[in-house]
């Protein structure tokens, strides 16, 4: 499409009649997000169903709040505490306000959130079980539902009272289930629950139901009793007014942080005051009982329905910080019904070209999961959904629709987004397909986003208050600059073994030249290693006999071992890196002890921020600018930086008292680590410009290192890992690394350096194969006197767009990965050691030569982890 279609004369026109973009004073739109948003300068996020994000001046008018008054315990009678009780009341009041209705008609219970208010309904709702004289309860849900209210029916269950799911469509079909007038009196307490609007695709389902089932005009299902109408309005109030004056359901509940993204952990129940007697409770907290007797069985509950079922404080803070949230919202944005439209406004025109996307063969570029044409917001929300396809019609995987908008900094969600009903309907999905996935190694939350070729979710972008027609551009100019680009349109080289024209050494590459004049098992002299000027210089001095050699040989596997390549030649290790603190610059050697991690060292450091998290080369490209080396004999780590002194720090582990011991975590490991003292947090900290610390990987075994189930390893269940994502080791072959940059120098239409290329992918071992990816048909390889079972490929995040030299990110590496691999980012394949039990040392040395075991199955299973598998 040309450029014309995405100006923003051109998102003025597509606007629908009357709905108005920005909020027109104050300096507009461009003015609110320079002012309150700072934060979001080069980064376009459209996950705002997923939370709201919070503006400057609501945090400044909380903290303000905070310094200027005393806050105390609600529940005591001091001034400070009565202070904080006539605060929360006003509160109450001021959230009645906002849904147009009184503290006549609706309490207001405060909870940690939406999926406490759930909780709280089910535990409290008065069921009629299964069993008693009466026509027991049913408890009936759209399809269409968050977990949260899916999961409610386990509750249910536990009392005895049937769940029945119900889809859109048949409740538009239940006028079939009225009652005859003399089974109308029954006072059978129901519960059906719906969302206002689709937290999936955005479809605002009609609020007129909640009267048509109260009245019995519609019924879920054909029961004697009285149906009450819970609407989950999470998503809906978000960006739309609800107006409860109108719109009067028994229950609904909310997640104020999904309104103004401060604060998070509260929520509210809006319950009719018409049904709040009815609700029943069990236990008793704090601040809810009027009088008890610890002795006996003697409990009588407080008068107000809001302080009975508030069990404990209040989080009495962050309920005052709601004030200053609907405050600040009014007064930037003049209401939600302004939201609505701009916001709309705002989907309607993404909807419009994004759905008119094709490619050159007239295929859609993308599919979009939707029950309206989005003509109107009184029937759809500002959420799309939708998958990327390929010119032939195949769905591209969603995790990796996620990389590429990473590149481009845009913020978006992925995978089912909690509401598996709405999958299944708009995917077509059958409940063995969920099964069956499940089988497969999928869950919820993971990356797992294609089984057998059909997608296990979804893309989907939300728009908030704060968005605006850039953030919609910027979406769009990326989905056409990945899927529309000329280069996409080239025939991809396939992940198969694929021969090479040209030699499968380099020549601008030495150490693969010198590879080659090394026997198997080398007598490997010193050499100062490139870039690194304090590297460690070892000679191999041993060499085994040979026939320990062949019995290590047969031991690697009864299959029949290949000596050669398929080209003829011999496999040989050309290039060997440890990377000692993560995500930090490699560290090259000719040769490396082994130990039971891994390369003696590699990852055994790792930088993390003032909240003790991890901080890789995502964050701070800067990090590939930080060189540290290892020297062996002196015992020390030098760590080295442009424009900043030496340091070192030693090999030997602190195990003073001194040591502080903390838990860390690396891609959803736990790992045991210590902090590595002030002066090397100071030069780090200095170095990137913001508050970090070097920690490092405690070797004790008491302390549970990181360890990883590793299947088909004989004689160990758990392999020990370093601060690694994935696995001990990762290795990419030359002959890939060629093809490769043949594809990306094309596409960047420059000449490309092998050697840049090979560091971007920061892998530990680089051999020299004569045929592209055939390595990722090996099912176990031995190097030299070392066995490594290969446990899958590695999936590449944007990391190797990173230039390990300069830190300067160019996004052109990730997508041309992509569009070569065929719309995977595959590339080099994770190893595991189990080392053999033999009479010398274990050591990894260039020019040793690999011998490979090729699998029976052709196709490496990516490794189950739900984290993104980058070599940090």
């Amino acid at each position: 499409p040309g450029g014309a279609r995405l100006s923003f004369r051109a998102f003025q026109a597509a606007c629908p009649a009357g709905y108005e973009y920005g909020y027109g004073y104050n300096s507009g739109l461009r003015g609110l997000r320079e002012r309150e948003f700072p934060r979001l300068r080069g980064i376009t996020y459209l996950d705002h169903a997923g939370s709201a994000l919070f503006p400057e001046s609501l945090l400044e008018a909380f903290t303000d709040d905070l310094r200027n008054n005393v806050y105390g315990n609600p529940h005591s009678q001091n001034i400070s505490s009565k202070l904080t009780f006539d605060t929360i009341e006003h509160v109450r009041y001021r959230i009645l306000q906002h849904f147009h209705t009184t503290a006549e008609d609706y309490t207001i219970i405060f909870t940690s959130g939406c999926t406490a208010a759930l909780k709280l309904v089910a535990e409290a709702f008065p069921w009629l079980p299964e069993g008693t004289k009466q026509p027991s309860s049913r408890f009936c849900y759209l399809t269409d539902s968050h977990t949260s209210v899916v999961g409610m029916r386990g509750i249910t269950a536990s009392m005895n009272v049937l769940s029945i799911p119900i889809k859109p469509k048949e409740i538009l079909l239940s006028e079939k289930n009225r009652l005859p007038a003399e089974e109308q009196d029954c006072t059978t307490p129901h519960l059906f629950s719906y969302p206002a609007q689709s937290n999936f695709s955005g479809t605002k389902y009609p609020l007129s139901w909640i009267q048509d089932i109260k009245s019995g005009k519609l019924c879920p299902v054909k029961i004697p009793g009285k149906w009450f109408v819970l609407l989950d309005a999470a998503s809906y109030v978000s960006s739309s007014p609800l107006d409860l004056g109108v719109h009067q359901a028994d229950f609904i509940p909310i997640s104020f942080y999904k309104i103004f993204g401060f604060p998070t952990g509260l929520g509210a129940l809006l319950v009719n005051n018409r049904i709040a007697p009815l609700l029943r409770k069990t236990y008793f907290g704090g601040g809810t009982a009027a009088a008890y007797l610890a002795g006996e069985d003697f409990y009588f509950p407080r008068k107000s329905i809001a302080e009975r079922f508030e069990d404990g404080t209040a989080s009495f803070l962050d309920i005052i910080a709601l004030k200053h949230g609907f405050d600040v919202l009014e007064k930037l944005t003049g209401g939600m019904e302004k939201i609505k439209q701009h916001t709309f406004a705002l989907a309607h025109y993404t909807y419009t070209v994004l759905s008119t996307l094709k490619y050159a063969n007239g295929a859609p570029v993308v599919r979009i999961y939707s029950d309206t044409d989005f003509s109107s917001p009184d029937v759809q929300g500002p959420i799309i959904n939708f998958n990327v396809l390929d010119e032939n019609g195949e769905v591209i995987g969603f995790s990796q629709v996620d990389k590429m908008a990473s590149l481009y900094n845009i913020h978006v969600r992925t995978g089912c987004f909690c509401n598996t009903g709405a999958c299944q309907m708009h995917l077509g999905m059958s409940n063995e397909d969920i099964q069956r996935n499940l089988q497969a190694g999928h869950v919820c939350g993971d990356d797992i986003d294609l089984v057998d070729g059909h997608p296990t979710g979804s893309v989907r972008i939300s728009f908030g208050y704060m968005s605006s027609f850039e953030d919609a551009q910027t979406f769009l100019k990326f989905i056409i600059a990945t899927r529309l680009s000329k280069s996409d349109a080239e025939i991809p080289f396939q992940s198969s073994v694929t021969k090479l024209m040209t030699e499968s050494v380099p020549d601008d590459h030495p150490s693969f030249n010198n590879a080659e004049k090394l026997s198997p098992i080398p007598h490997i002299s010193d050499r100062e290693l490139e870039n690194n000027s304090s590297a460690t210089k070892m000679t191999v001095t041993w060499q085994p006999l040979e026939a320990e050699v062949e019995s290590i040989r047969a031991a690697v596997s009864e299959t029949a071992v290949p000596t050669c390549g398929r080209g003829g030649k011999p496999i040989t290790v050309t290039n060997i890196y440890l990377y000692p603190i993560k995500s930090c610059s490699a560290f090259e050697v000719t040769e490396w002890p082994v130990g039971n991690q891994g390369l003696l060292y590699d990852r055994h450091w790792m930088i993390v921020n003032q909240n003790g998290v991890c901080i890789t080369q995502k964050q701070e490209p800067r990090l590939c600018l930080v060189n540290p080396s290892i020297d062996l004999k002196k015992k020390l780590m030098v760590i080295q930086a442009e424009g900043m002194d030496p340091i070192s720090v030693s090999l030997e582990e602190n195990a003073g008292k001194e040591a502080v011991i903390c838990e860390s975590k690396v891609c959803s490991h736990r790992v045991k680590t210590y902090d590595c003292g002030e002066e090397i947090a100071g030069w780090f900290s200095m170095f990137l410009g913001r508050p970090c610390r070097l920690i490092r990987q405690c070797s004790d075994m008491k302390n549970r290192p990181h360890q990883k189930n590793t299947k088909g390893l004989a004689s160990a269940t758990n392999i020990s890992l370093s601060l690694v994502n994935e696995a001990q080791y990762l290795l990419i072959n030359v002959a890939s690394i060629l093809q490769l940059k043949e594809h990306v120098s094309a596409r960047l239409e420059e000449p490309l350096e092998t050697e840049e290329l090979i560091r971007r992918f920061r892998a530990n071992i680089v051999i020299s194969a004569p045929e592209s990816f055939e390595e990722e048909e090996w099912a176990e390889i031995s190097i030299g006197t070392l066995r490594f079972q290969v446990v899958g490929p590695c999936s590449r995040c944007q990391i190797i767009c990173i230039d390990q030299q300069s830190a300067e990110r160019n996004k052109e590496f990730l997508q041309s990965l992509s569009a070569a691999r065929g719309r995977k980012t595959n590339f080099g394949i994770y190893l595991m050691n189990q080392p053999l039990h033999s009479s010398f040392p274990d050591m990894l040395s260039v020019g040793c030569q690999v011998l490979p075991v090729l699998k029976e199955n052709t196709e490496i299973q990516p490794p189950t982890s739900s984290q993104e598998k980058c070599s940090g």
